[in-house]
């Protein structure tokens, strides 16, 4: 509808007042008599806490309160949950150790907060910090997953000695036994995906707030899901009940799905904000975030595929290691080792598959979702499993996934590892992305890079995952006596640009003008009700939730306009934010319906006053978002130097609701994968547990000149599982990212015996791969390093 309706590439309506520096992030939140925490952090992987002497900071200047785990445990805190039903291999219910806010007799990883110190300025407080020391008696510790389950390895509970926290399942393995057992071939490989850390460009942080007068609680904090964060602090932690407490998110630089709902020090400023009677504020800064903060992916996995003699996918069966951290406080830290396993058999026709997740325990951080959240690492097993079975069987991984796509007839398709794709054309993206990608011409492509001394490979993947799971969301329009609109939503906008999407939806349902309508979440005092934003759900489940409360809108306001223009509802039709009596040109705008409804002389008996309307969707089953991603790489094989030379998508979102911010969600998923599948990596002293990717110094990053252009296409095919027809797309990019820019660089490196490469393909690491193969081969080396 008109220039602002579904399908418009309408720019981000909320991108004036931020380019003008007027967003209201974390750090902009100050109040008066506000106090600054800072945390003191183990520096060891793992330690025994003899004891802490905190007198000397005590003393520091403007220091206000120094808080021990004792102190946390003397009042009582509770910590998070888990609901999650798992047992070990053994049949032994599931390790699941939650933190505490404050370790108290053991740290157990670089980074574990230990003390609080609070100061009348960030300054003094930082001072203090350094004055708190901490006798510990270091332990060994363990920091990969698969030494973690060695026999003979530190133990990071003593509780759990094998560090097994719990075991996962999925598929029929007996069947899956039996299509190996007749296979003509099996493909075996070992993948590994690395820890990384989302960086998004504003670090956490949170203000807590304590009211006597009304014993409440109110935290400020740059939190994905602020109802959640609510339900769980007064839930869990302090015990009260839910409107005892408020928590209120402004605009958020980034979060990817890591600014979660359990974070001590959430807990920690509201605690010591009710016992000094004054707000208390934390910021994380950057040299403390890959510390401070929950970590993703860490996977090994042990892959096999049986195929029949025909090239045809029998069955699949993978066993991984996941590397869940030394906590594991609710279901959060499992969701991703988990939740979307079901995509390890992509989009291809199987028999049988069957899958097995150990969550192991080590000195690392937690680990939670990171924008994909599973999804990347499953399509990553499976694409680059495709590719090494085309090279061991010598035909065209392009042809070896025509073979086995599912085909749309086959829609809705029920896969072996329990779950339905509704719809799809698998075979239809992957056609339009060779096209676009102009893959014939790459034979030529890769000769004149080969005559400029370089190597060039391509990868081809399809991409599919689990989408907008069936959890409720919410969405209220409120209309004001003077008919202009206010929009609450219980999702939460963290620089995906919620405003414009669902102004536009408000827009193609209703007409208002998106100048005239005011956006509000993130506050749970003004919001009724919200799941908040991950896992792509925000424009399938909150956007239909918006719809439905428009639809209710219409209902009301065609019994005012019936009213108003002397007819019958029944008569009554709506379009265009216009209501008009059918055949005639009589007619009365949305706007002066609004103002009606709250004049009780012009509303029909009986009718109550007002227009304000909610609601609240949950979806019948999940959405498979799936596309198609073609990559080229050029390498230097004299430094081992990887360039991104061509990237192409071609994506089934659904629904578009904005063809410009669609581009640019899959822009930013695109650098997250990729930069991991080339760079980005969380590193541990494998001797003594130490971090050593803390900084940006040793964490490297992908830059703008990292990417190529991206050439995006759409090839929607809508769902039937919401009104709006949407799927969802905030993982889109990353999930295919990750394994076309390894294969792509495998691609690049076969031709000179290079069979294989884990994450990340750095310089340093391609390098070495190439002076390996032409090592083993007997040709002459190259003639340099990496730079």
């Amino acid at each position: 509808m008109g220039q602002f309706g579904i399908g418009q590439a309408v720019k981000r309506f909320e991108d004036v007042r931020l380019l003008r520096g007027e967003g209201r992030f974390h750090d902009d939140v100050n109040l008066p008599g506000q106090t600054h925490a800072v945390l003191v952090r183990s520096t060891h992987a793992h330690a025994r806490i003899l004891g802490i002497d905190a007198s000397a900071a005590r003393r520091a200047p403007g220091v206000l309160a120094i808080v021990t785990g004792g102190d946390l445990a003397r009042e009582g805190l509770g910590t998070m949950r888990m609901t999650l039903k798992r047992t070990r291999p053994d049949g032994s219910p599931m390790w699941a150790p939650p933190h505490h806010g404050l370790v108290r007799d053991r740290a157990r990883y670089v980074g574990d907060p230990v003390a609080l110190v609070v100061a009348a300025t960030r300054a003094q407080a930082e001072d203090a910090a350094e004055r708190v020391r901490i006798d510990y008696e270091p332990l060994a510790s363990v920091t990969s997953a698969a030494a973690a389950v060695l026999p003979g390895s530190p133990p990071v509970w003593d509780e759990c000695p094998d560090n097994v926290s719990n075991v996962f399942a999925a598929g029929d393995k007996a069947a899956t036994d039996a299509a190996f057992d007749r296979a003509a071939r099996v493909v075996r490989r070992r993948y590994v995906i690395t820890r990384v850390h989302a960086q998004y460009i504003e670090p956490r942080g949170a203000l807590g707030v304590y009211d006597p007068g009304e014993d409440r609680y109110t935290l400020y904090a740059d939190v994905q899901y602020p109802h959640r964060v609510r339900s769980a602090l007064a839930t869990n932690i302090f015990k009260i009940p839910e409107h005892r407490i408020r928590v209120v998110a402004g605009d958020i630089g980034g979060a990817f799905g890591t600014k979660g709902w359990q974070y001590p020090e959430h807990r920690l400023v509201l605690w010591a904000a009710r016992k000094l009677r004054r707000p208390v504020k934390w910021v994380c800064e950057r040299r403390e975030a890959v510390p401070a903060d929950e970590h993703a992916r860490d996977n090994v996995s042990e892959a096999e595929l049986a195929l029949d003699g025909e090239g045809r996918f029998l069955a699949l069966r993978v066993r991984t290691l996941a590397n869940v951290g030394a906590y594991v406080s609710s279901d959060r830290n499992l969701l991703a080792t988990f939740g979307n396993v079901v995509t390890l058999v992509g989009v291809y026709t199987f028999s049988a598959a069957h899958v097995q997740v150990l969550s192991v325990l080590t000195n690392t951080n937690p680990t939670a979702p990171y924008r994909g959240a599973g999804r990347p690492e499953a399509t990553y097993v499976i694409e680059r499993l495709i590719d090494d079975a085309a090279r061991e069987l010598a035909v065209d991984p392009v042809e070896l996934r025509r073979t086995n796509l599912i085909p749309a007839s086959a829609m809705p398709c029920r896969t072996p590892l329990g779950v339905t794709y509704d719809c799809g054309e698998f075979e239809k993206n992957m056609d339009a992305a060779l096209k676009l990608a102009d893959v014939p011409g790459f034979a030529a492509r890769r000769e004149a890079s080969r005559r400029r001394g370089l190597l060039r490979g391509i990868g081809v993947v399809n991409a599919i995952e689990r989408a907008a799971g069936p959890q409720p969301e919410f969405a209220e329009i409120r209309f004001a006596p003077s008919g202009s609109a206010t929009v609450f939503m219980g999702t939460k906008n963290q620089g995906q640009g919620h405003e414009t999407t669902f102004k536009q939806i408000l827009h193609e349902r209703l007409g208002l003008d998106p100048a005239e309508v005011r956006y509000v979440d993130g506050d749970t005092d003004r919001v009724g009700f919200g799941m908040g934003t991950m896992g792509s759900r925000s424009t399938v489940i909150g956007g239909t939730a918006l719809w439905l409360a428009a639809d209710k809108v219409i209902a009301k306001g065609k019994r005012i306009a019936a009213r108003l223009l002397e007819a019958a509802p029944a008569d009554i039709t709506f379009a265009d934010g216009t209501f008009a009596v059918v055949g005639t040109d009589r007619a009365v705008a949305l706007r002066d319906v609004a103002r009606a409804a709250f004049q009780p002389a012009q509303l029909p008996p009986g009718l109550e006053p007002g227009l304000y309307e909610t609601g609240t969707f949950a979806p019948p089953a999940d959405t498979w978002p799936n596309g198609c991603h073609v990559c080229e790489v050029e390498v230097d094989p004299d430094s081992g130097a990887v360039t991104l030379v061509s990237y192409v998508i071609v994506d089934d979102v659904g629904t578009v609701i904005n063809p410009l911010t669609l581009k640019g969600q899959i822009h930013g998923g695109v650098a997250q994968g990729a930069g991991q599948a080339l760079m980005e990596q969380v590193v541990y002293d494998q001797d003594s547990g130490q971090l050593l990717t803390a900084s940006f110094m040793d964490y490297a990053m992908p830059r703008a000149d990292t990417l190529p252009d991206v050439r995006i296409e759409s090839h929607p095919v809508p769902t039937t599982l919401n009104p709006l027809g949407a799927k969802g797309a905030g993982e889109a990019g990353t999930v295919g990212a990750l394994p076309v820019v390894m294969n792509a660089v495998v691609d690049a490196l076969a031709p000179l015996g290079v069979r294989g490469l884990d994450m990340p393909a750095s310089s340093a690491r391609v390098w070495e791969a190439i002076r390996t193969a032409r090592a083993s081969d007997g040709t002459q080396g190259s003639r340099g390093g990496p730079t």
